[in-house]
């Protein structure tokens, strides 16, 4: 229950048993060499014992309720009585203010302490054959010069506590909400993905097999090259669902140093996405390769434009190129189709998740995406990615 100005500080209890117990001892060996060792010196002696182990008592009563401030009265009582008697103890008063300003509230503490000083002057003038004002006045000024001081410093160890506690709570609500975000981010790269490549899959899946269905029996030959197409297509679909939970890149972009397998890829993705559409592939400047989640970016960004320009744009050709430049990598996607006003409110939303989700694949690692088109003039996806000092080496 100790709630006093000097309750919160560490280790304090230790140093005033131990500097109480020195006083005692010394403040005893002080008066025997001046005092026979009479009936009063034996009383002296005995007080000294008694208040020395009520004060080692305190930590025995600090759990108990209103039991601290019985303590501190009967601590108090017993100094004030063995002070007045051998003013030789009045050095003990130290450790005794201190457990005063420990237990009881600050108005309480100031006027104890005061008191306990007007004490000790009253039993030094006993000991002087002069009346000297300064041994009252001095002292008491130095006790409330000294409370006072103790309660700044407490106030301001509590307000440091508090800015403390108010900082802690700030970062556990930012590590939630960064907790959340990351959860948030996770979910969109999570739905970018299956969009751009199981969505895509499924979507081409669907168009082959329907293609199927009408040649099946005016061109049998077809539709069995559609159903193949549609079996190699499902197959990489799952192949990519495994590489999207396990956040991976294709597995035949990696370690992809002479650059051949991303070009590569785009023309797998260009045969299997076309559905009707003319698509050309093309490549500008040396290939040279670039990372892994690059190519991997690149590839789904492709998948994604060809899987709106066959859906949305209808578009009778389109063209892929990949430019090597000197210091990025450049996608263009091309189609003839009607195209769009890309400032219109909701014109995207007509175009499929495909175009959100590539620009914002392209930010996540450090590109850019851009989509120009017109009404009747066709649409233009393009992805850029810089290159750093390695991939430029080749």
């Amino acid at each position: 229950m100790e709630e006093g100005i000097l309750a919160p500080v560490a280790r304090l209890d230790r140093w005033l048993d131990a500097v109480l117990v020195v006083l005692l001892v010394t403040c005893s060996v002080r008066y025997l060499l001046r005092h026979d060792l009479d009936a009063t010196a034996w009383l002296v002696l005995a007080g000294a014992a008694v208040l020395g182990a009520a004060y080692l008592t305190r930590r025995l009563v600090a759990d108990h309720a209103a039991w601290p401030y019985v303590w501190i009265a009967v601590v108090v009582v017993l100094w004030v009585i063995l002070t007045l008697v051998a003013p030789s103890f009045a050095w003990t008063a130290v450790p005794v203010a201190f457990a005063v300003l420990q237990v009881l509230p600050f108005a309480y503490a100031v006027t104890v302490v005061v008191v306990m000083t007007a004490v000790v002057s009253v039993a030094w003038s006993r000991i002087t054959d002069d009346l000297d004002p300064t041994v009252l006045v001095g002292p008491v000024g130095i006790a409330i010069v000294t409370v006072l001081s103790y309660r700044a410093l407490e106030r301001e160890a509590r307000t440091r506590q508090i800015l403390i506690d108010e900082l802690t709570e700030a970062q556990s609500d930012l590590a939630v909400a960064q907790r959340r975000s990351g959860a948030l981010a996770e979910r969109t790269r999570l739905s970018r993905e299956i969009h751009d490549s199981v969505g895509q899959g499924l979507s081409s899946i669907t168009l082959l097999l329907g293609a199927a269905e009408q040649d099946w029996d005016r061109r049998p030959a077809a539709a069995r090259q559609h159903v193949a197409t549609a079996g190699v297509v499902a197959r990489e679909g799952l192949d990519e669902v495994r590489r999207v939970v396990r956040d991976l890149a294709p597995a035949d972009l990696e370690d992809d140093a002479s650059g051949e397998a991303l070009p590569a890829a785009l023309g797998r993705v260009a045969a299997t996405g076309a559905h009707g559409v003319d698509v050309q592939v093309r490549v500008h400047g040396e290939p040279v390769g670039v990372p892994p989640a690059v190519a991997s970016a690149l590839v789904r960004s492709a998948r994604g434009a060809l899987a709106n320009v066959v859906e949305h744009a209808g578009a009778t050709r389109a063209v892929v190129s990949l430019t090597y430049l000197s210091d990025e990598v450049l996608l263009d996607v091309r189609d003839d189709g009607h195209g769009f006003d890309p400032t219109r409110p909701g014109a995207r939303n007509g175009r499929g998740r495909g175009l959100d989700g590539i620009r914002e694949r392209a930010d996540d690692l450090g590109g850019s995406a851009d989509i120009e088109s017109a009404p009747g003039e066709g649409t233009t996806v393009s992805v850029r990615f810089p290159l750093g000092p390695e991939e430029l080496r080749g």
